[in-house]
């Protein structure tokens, strides 16, 4: 028998169907046009699940360009637009992002080939799924909190040998637009700690979509109530000019003693612009904690 996850394993945000633009009210594209990034998505789809025998034997750097290519390849055939503004580091390091969309995980592929950590549900979406896994995604069942200590050694130990690895800490998608529609828990702090143990920089990421014929932040690539994820998808492929910028904030370089509650919250401020102190030094105290304790604080 499965325990029910506790409430703040499984954050929720304020988001509704008020928070997604009425019909009718964004520039959008021609039915025909609409049919046709359809065909092309599905066409890019079939090469992802293409990808899927040959992403494990392909050396590291030839493996994480196909992924990079597809990815971009997807976001020309759906009429995205792709901006990224600032670099990411040359070696490993744990990206960290705003979730608004499942669109988010390719915006991430697009700019960084890195293993993705998502829910297990993912996995078992038809073809999105065999994509993921072969992509080597590390599942978090949230069902299960006392397997998250194992899930964190994971993320460790792929950034220990050299991967990055992209996390949505937040734990749900929302609206992006209206603050108060942000899950309350924030950053959930235990992906953190894999970077901690691992000593590798956490690089925030702030994902954001934009029309560009209004020139104004959209909400219509949101996933967000209880709306499946056809009906999220055609509502994409009917925006025009549709842009997702990629802001790739400074690196975060925590100490062995840091604690990762104080290093989710400053990663927090820097995706959402909200000023924040340094992570501060670790007391005496605070580097007599474990990390194995930190890993299993609530």
């Amino acid at each position: 028998m499965t325990t029910p996850a506790h409430p703040l394993w499984r954050p929720m945000s304020g988001c509704g169907p008020a928070c997604l633009p009425l019909p009718g009210r964004s520039p959008a594209v021609s039915v025909a046009r609409q049919l046709g990034r359809a065909a092309a998505l599905l066409a890019m789809v079939g090469l992802g699940v293409g990808l899927v025998p040959l992403l494990p034997v392909l050396p590291a750097r030839e493996r994480q360009v196909a992924l990079r290519g597809w990815a971009r390849a997807t976001a020309r055939a759906c009429g995205v637009r792709l901006e990224v503004r600032g670099r990411l580091p040359r070696r490993r390091a744990l990206l960290v992002a705003n979730h608004v969309s499942w669109w988010d995980i390719l915006a991430v592929l697009a700019i960084s080939p890195a293993r993705l950590v998502a829910k297990r549900e993912v996995g078992r979406w038809p073809l999105v799924g065999l994509l993921a896994r072969a992509a080597g995604t590390v599942f978090v069942d949230r069902s299960r909190p006392r397997e998250l200590p194992a899930t964190v050694d994971r993320v460790a130990a792929a950034l220990g040998a050299g991967r990055s690895v992209a996390v949505f800490p937040e734990g749900t998608t929302w609206c992006g637009a209206d603050a108060g529609c942000r899950p309350s828990s924030g950053f959930r702090p235990a992906m953190f700690q894999a970077a901690i143990d691992a000593g590798a920089p956490v690089v925030p990421l702030r994902i954001g979509y934009r029309c560009a014929v209004t020139g104004e932040m959209t909400t219509a690539t949101a996933f967000v109530g209880d709306e499946t994820l056809l009906r999220s998808v055609r509502r994409l492929l009917a925006v025009r000019e549709l842009t997702v910028s990629v802001e790739i904030g400074a690196p975060l370089h925590p100490g062995r003693s840091a604690d990762r509650r104080a290093l989710a919250r400053v990663a927090e401020s820097a995706v959402h612009l909200v000023p924040s102190s340094a992570v501060p030094s670790a007391s005496p105290a605070s580097s007599a904690t474990t990390a194995r304790e930190l890993r299993l604080a609530a």
